[in-house]
């Protein structure tokens, strides 16, 4: 009997067994993971470059290490070099022969990760709380000499612009003789919060940048914008680069609580690292004086959920693991960049903006202030949609939050041939109600599958997991409870080797992986335990406001924003709408932290916002699990939905809904 081993590879989530002997890129192309391999295996260009994770994974139930790998080859010595870091292998070379995690850094990727987080524009006060004033300075001389550099520039921005009592940023005062006499006496001050003088500039400068940040569980995305205009200049994205460490937040608080004193600080260590690879990139076509690329930025401000607030910072998250779930911190913060290793202007500060609760964060605080619900007299529902979903729900009167363990399921983790949104992912699904057959659409292509020659599917993102479980529905190939109706008549519809019912999307010649792609009874299960959750969420805070209907559902997130509106209402993710009412409206949680760059104002009001919410409890909530069972039935064991039954007998879909 051939021996075989567990191999999981980051940050795609894609896993399987692979026979004893087989290389890693062997694996990594068995399983449909793109590595770059430019020399066909030869061994001689060094693109395959891949980390292994050491240690015990308790959420995949995996030791990983370098020992269940081949020795280290000549071949890998002549192209690992010391600052590719630790536990680097070429994926060409080494042999599996043990149980392995590998994260696949973005350098070795052929595939990249399609990260759907752009910029809208904004309407929006420019008030920012960084600000660059010209200042135009005497000379000194011999009969001037009771007067500092110092004092000379507070003078003049004091008589100038009104600016008094200021500060100097210790690392500015350092630098303030040379830049000025660089300048001819003419200089350009970068003051924050009408506050302290971050920065000296020789001569008159106009540009003035800031970054915002939107840290996910799955993916960080910063948008370097212009603070004088108002518009996003560039975006660099990347796939988190603690994705290695868990895939959910439970998971990544598990593993800095399982390796104490050094699950955290790599952790923490591995998320600045990732930020800083953003900072340089989106600064690339910018002219810069300073000592570094990143040197042009003044101003950063950041969401992200409580876990990944608490990591980024270095604060224990052992405790928001842990009822009652109570977070170090719930107010905004102000850091200097150089405190924590930020590689931008290193006086600027890291403005973080405050949390709501233990998993409420101020990634909810960004979609909060830039949806202002607390502005509108319509009844809306906002769900920002991910590997933790968190839901807003109110008006002017009152608005709830509360935030529901979703799983990865959405990310296309937890699915047979689930796979983040890259080329060559099933992204769009639709099936025909009465032959069962299925056309597709695949990231990386124009058209439908039915009419391309070469299809190349490689397995199904989040936005094709749900639509193809809402189609299957519509379809009858699965019913209310989701089980499998196996009396169809059609081949798509059979069992695996284990006597599971499954349905085959993609036949293997229209793969890139050689197998069927097949949804199987575990993925539909998966999905309706994540949906279940939303929904029950909702539910429970329709309670507490006391209404009975919803005028509005805004599906936030870049996931939120690329799925179908009917599979996801037909799913049962929310509670019945008209589907006119149902919107995305992208990034949301990254356009607050944008709000918060350019008006200070916002920054005030996310304070005043993330302490007048208030926060439900639902896991605690003695109602939830009956609410939560119900809510698992395809769109609901109870509920009506009159909305919904018009737009299916619309469609012709043979399946009953309750109006």
């Amino acid at each position: 009997m051939i021996k075989k081993h567990k191999v999981i590879f980051q940050p795609s989530g894609s896993r399987g067994e692979v026979e004893d002997g087989k290389t890693i890129l062997e694996a990594a192309q068995s399983l449909g993971v793109d590595i770059e391999a430019l020399c066909g295996n030869k061994k001689v260009c060094g693109k395959c470059k891949v980390r292994i994770e050491e240690g015990y994974f308790e959420k995949d139930n995996i030791e990983s290490g370098m020992a269940h790998l081949s020795p280290l080859s000549e071949a890998e010595k002549k192209h690992i070099k010391p600052e590719d870091g630790p536990g680097i292998r070429l994926s060409c070379t080494a042999e599996i022969h043990g149980d392995v995690k590998v994260f696949v850094p973005e350098r070795s990727r052929a595939g990249k990760q399609v990260v759907r987080k752009a910029a809208k524009e904004l309407t929006i006060k420019l008030d920012p709380a960084v600000k660059k004033y010209n200042v135009a300075l005497a000379k000194p001389s011999l009969h001037d000499m009771t007067t500092g550099d110092w004092e000379r520039v507070l003078t003049s921005l004091e008589e100038n612009y009104g600016l008094k009592g200021l500060t100097f940023d210790y690392l500015v005062l350092k630098d303030l003789q040379d830049i000025l006499r660089k300048g001819e006496w003419n200089a350009t001050a970068t003051v924050w919060m009408d506050k302290e003088i971050i920065k000296v500039e020789p001569g008159f400068v106009e540009a003035s940048y800031g970054l915002a940040v939107d840290i996910g569980t799955t993916t960080c995305v910063g948008y370097l914008t212009d603070l004088n205009t108002g518009k996003v200049v560039n975006t660099e994205s990347i796939m988190n680069p603690q994705v290695p460490y868990g895939e959910d937040v439970m998971s990544r608080i598990t593993y800095a609580m399982s390796n104490p004193g050094v699950g955290l600080e790599t952790m923490q260590k591995a998320i600045i690292a990732g930020l800083n690879e953003i900072i340089e990139r989106v600064v690339l076509e910018i002219k810069n004086d300073g000592p570094h690329p990143g040197y042009v930025i003044d101003d950063l401000t950041i969401v992200f959920n409580t876990a990944m607030h608490h990591i980024f910072l270095g604060l224990n998250p052992e405790y928001i693991g842990r009822s009652p779930f109570i977070p170090a911190v719930q107010s905004s913060l102000d850091i200097k960049a150089r405190d924590l290793g930020l590689k931008i202007n290193p006086a600027s500060y890291i403005h973080v903006l405050p949390i709501e609760a233990g998993f409420v964060g101020a990634d909810n605080v960004g979609v909060l202030i830039a949806e202002e619900p607390y502005n509108q007299d319509e009844m809306v529902l906002i769900i920002d949609i991910g590997t933790n979903g968190e839901l807003l729900m109110g008006n002017r009167t009152k608005v709830c939050s509360t935030s529901c363990a979703t799983g990865p399921a959405f990310e296309g983790a937890q699915i047979k041939f689930g796979m983040r949104a890259a080329p060559g992912a099933i992204e769009t699904v639709e099936i025909d109600p009465e032959t069962k057959e299925p056309r597709y659409k695949v990231i990386g292509k124009a058209d439908w599958h039915t009419h391309i020659a070469e299809v190349k599917a490689k397995g199904l993102c989040g936005s094709g997991i749900i639509g193809v479980v809402a189609e299957m529905f519509k379809a009858g190939i699965i019913d209310k409870s989701g089980r499998f109706v196996m009396d169809l008549g059609t081949p798509r519809v059979r069992k695996d080797a284990d006597g599971k019912p499954e349905y085959v999307l993609a036949w293997a010649a229209e793969t890139s992986i050689g197998h069927d792609i097949t949804i199987t009874q575990g993925d539909v299960r998966a999905l309706q335990l994540a949906k279940g959750a939303l929904y029950a969420g909702a539910k429970l805070m329709m309670k507490r406001l006391g209404i009975t209907k919803l005028d509005r559902v805004i599906l936030a997130g870049a996931f939120g924003s690329h799925i179908d509106k009917v599979a996801s209402m037909t799913l049962g993710m929310f509670p019945d709408c008209p589907i006119d009412m149902v919107y995305a409206v992208g990034n949301a949680a990254g356009d607050g932290s944008r709000m918060a760059l350019l008006n200070r104002g916002k920054r005030i009001e996310a304070n005043e916002k993330a302490r007048w919410v208030e926060f439900v409890e639902i896991a605690t909530d003695p109602a939830f699990e009956k609410e939560f069972m119900q809510a698992m039935h395809i769109p609901h064991m109870k509920d009506k939905f009159p909305n919904l039954k018009a737009l299916l007998e619309k469609q012709k879909s043979p399946v009953e809904i309750k109006a």
